[in-house]
């Protein structure tokens, strides 16, 4: 036998789940068959501890390996186990890889079973497992989270179509039964964090009566106003907030403010007692309509429902006394009759009890206190009364009781049957099996039933999308109400044109959607441009051709409204941490409404989110000019900057234009159809 030097190496079974740091390549040498014996022992016992310990992650790796875990997630995988697709379609695109990888036999089953979603390599409860032994950000944990809850959402969708639903009478808005008035004390509506659920919405007629007691002002300190008075940034506070809201579109979003009422009793900026009314739409305020105490115009436009905008509480006709004798006597010699002057104090006082009323009428809101009108504000254009399903009550004010009556007893259930049209003509064509020049990656929120319809009907109307140039798609996730996304999938499922991204919407994970995206723009389709827009942003299809083609071809791109040195802002709603973002600037970023990337910078998206090394940041725009500037570093990126990619509102002769409602972007269609690019600002 020989005694010389030996070495055994020890295989052990290692699942793909073993931790693989705590594994090591032994080298172990043997003088002789005693030592190898009792070597083998021992190294067969510890082989037996780690089985026993391992066990429970084996039958979990085991489990993910063999297809059972159902969770929808990031891989996708065919009847072959083949991953096709980070993201599906529930349309006739589930999966869809590009037309030149598919067989012929997919071609022939045009109804073949859609493929099984799950996450993979790994299952939820490992991830969830990594995400705490990893510490991951708060964005991570986010995304995680929202996984977890769109594969549910998923599950609940397949049960609820199990279950027979008749969709058509969603389709057409069943009426619910509503009561025809609510009510409830300042307790109550304390304990449901100062709301009130409306569940019907409003009608023409419909009333809200609030009473409460505003509050002793206070000092508050006011960072802007240290510069300008000399260190002296204190301020006396008393004002509330009375809003009618809307219903949340996205997890993380603020609900639109269909009415935003705000009395300030000891003023603002300009120091007199003023009340001021705005909406906010998308998280972009509008413009605010302020009553300082001056009556409004007169004038019919003025006018709503016959009522001025603002009433009169001041006196700006106080003279000199001694001039008023002389001229009151001269009246009275002469023979004139003076009228009597009224003037009412402003309508809030502190630590005075008051009584609201909120009216909605034909025209506008009317704002009643103590009896007598105040203000009135006009509906605006994108709000409707159906849609105020919420009363918010924030500020200083302590409320005793809200009274709302002549409510509508049934409501049109978000009125997809009034928004969407289920014609042909509306329908998107299949992807082109050729390569296309542009592909437009729209976002949207899964209640945006009219936005998306308006889109379909103005500019996808496009000769160049009909004629399969250029591809459009909308990429929708989740929402925790099933009949919504129940209805998205019909919806989808019509008109061909919806990816469904299988995650709970949320406002901090748009960047998710920019990335599926970019995958769809690679994979799905061959496009040599892949645009980002929102679904409040009307495209003229025409310019944006010709901007690119100004380009010289096989140069990498990223085209839009472009910003520079941009500093993140550390306080304040859009505040971002330190740990979010150490750097003192932004990269140069397109803003978000639209910008257009080339395909060589979408495929090294993909490549860097595949290995895991993509820097994910939570706005969408900031994070597109970080991974630009990544890839500049190795090959130069022409950056091309236009203002006609407007950021806010429309300019003339726009290239793309943000914040239009459906109607304004019918009006802007209407305009194109007569060769004329101009805003529909109304």
């Amino acid at each position: 036998m020989n005694r010389g030097r030996h070495s055994a190496a020890l295989a052990l079974p290692i699942s793909p789940g073993f931790p693989w740091d705590m594994v090591q390549c032994w080298a172990i040498e043997v003088r002789d068959d005693e030592v190898v014996g009792d070597i083998g022992v021992v190294f067969s016992a510890f082989y037996l501890v780690l089985i026993c310990v391992k066990f429970p992650e084996f039958l979990e790796s085991a489990t993910v390996l063999s297809g059972d875990d159902a969770d929808v997630a990031l891989d996708v995988e065919d009847d072959s186990g083949e991953s096709i697709s980070v993201f599906h379609n529930s349309v006739r695109e589930y999966a869809q890889v590009k037309p030149q990888e598919e067989d012929n036999e997919d071609e022939a089953s045009p109804h073949k079973k859609p493929p099984k979603l799950h996450y993979g390599r790994i299952t939820a409860a490992i991830l969830k497992r990594q995400n705490m032994e990893r510490n991951l950000s708060i964005l991570d944990s986010m995304a995680d989270e929202a996984w977890t809850l769109g594969s549910k959402a998923w599950e609940e969708l397949d049960k609820y179509e199990e279950k027979g639903i008749e969709m058509n009478s969603i389709l057409e808005g069943k009426p619910e039964s509503c009561p025809s008035w609510v009510s409830g004390s300042g307790a109550e509506i304390a304990k449901t964090d100062h709301m009130m659920f409306l569940p019907c919405g409003l009608a023409a007629g419909s009333s809200i009566t609030l009473i409460g007691t505003p509050h002793y002002a206070h000092h508050e300190y006011v960072p802007q106003l240290a510069k300008t008075r000399a260190g002296d940034a204190l301020v006396l506070v008393s004002q509330f907030m009375i809003e009618l809201q809307g219903l949340k579109s996205v997890v993380g979003e603020d609900p639109p403010k269909i009415l935003h009422l705000n009395p300030r009793i000891r003023g603002d900026w300009s120091r007199r007692p003023v009340i001021e009314h705005n909406t906010c739409y998308r998280m972009q305020w509008g413009t605010a309509h302020r009553c300082d105490g001056l009556p409004s115009k007169y004038d019919d436009d003025m006018l709503v429902d016959g009522y001025l905008r603002c009433e009169k509480w001041m006196r700006n006709d106080i003279v000199d006394t001694r001039e008023s004798k002389i001229f009151s006597w001269f009246d009275r010699f002469i023979g004139r009759a003076k009228k009597p002057e009224v003037t009412w104090p402003f309508p809030f006082v502190e630590g005075r009890m008051f009584v609201l009323t909120i009216r909605a009428g034909i025209d506008g809101y009317h704002i009643n206190v103590g009896g007598r009108h105040v203000t009135s504000f006009p509906y605006r254009t994108g709000f409707t009364l159906e849609d105020a399903t919420g009363l918010a009550i924030r500020g200083d004010v302590d409320i005793h009781s809200v009274y709302a009556t002549s409510l509508p007893t049934s409501h049109p259930s978000f009125s997809p049957q009034r928004v969407l049209d289920f014609s042909e003509k509306w329908k998107s064509l299949p992807l082109p099996q050729n390569r296309i020049q542009l592909f437009i990656g729209v976002l949207s929120a899964t209640n945006h039933f009219a936005e998306r319809m308006a889109i379909r009907k103005t500019w996808m109307q496009a000769s160049a999308i009909k004629s399969s140039d250029i591809a459009v798609r909308f990429f929708v996730a989740l929402n925790p109400r099933k009949e919504l996304n129940a209805i998205l999938k019909k919806e989808a499922d019509y008109f061909g044109d919806i990816v469904i991204v299988p995650f709970i919407d949320r406002y901090e994970l748009v960047v998710l959607k920019t990335i599926a995206i970019c995958k769809y723009g690679v994979q799905n389709v061959t496009a040599a441009y892949i645009m980002k827009c929102d679904d409040d942003t009307f495209i003229r299809i025409d310019a944006v051709l010709r901007e690119i083609q100004r380009v010289p071809p096989r140069r990498s791109l990223y085209m839009g409204n472009l910003n520079l040195l941009h500093r993140p802002l550390r306080t304040g709603k859009w505040a971002v941490t330190f740990e979010e973002w150490p750097e003192d600037v932004y990269p140069p970023y397109a803003n978000g409404p639209g910008y257009i990337i080339t395909s060589d910078i979408a495929k090294h998206i993909i490549s860097q989110y595949r290995n895991q090394s993509l820097r994910i940041f939570k706005m969408e725009d900031v994070s597109m000019g970080m991974w630009v500037e990544s890839y500049n570093s190795s090959i130069p990126v022409q950056y091309s900057h236009n203002w006609k990619f407007c950021q806010y509102g429309c300019m003339e002769d726009y290239f793309t234009a943000h914040y239009q409602s459906p109607r304004q972007m019918f009006c802007l269609w209407n305009n194109l159809l007569k060769g004329k690019a101009h805003c529909c600002n109304f």
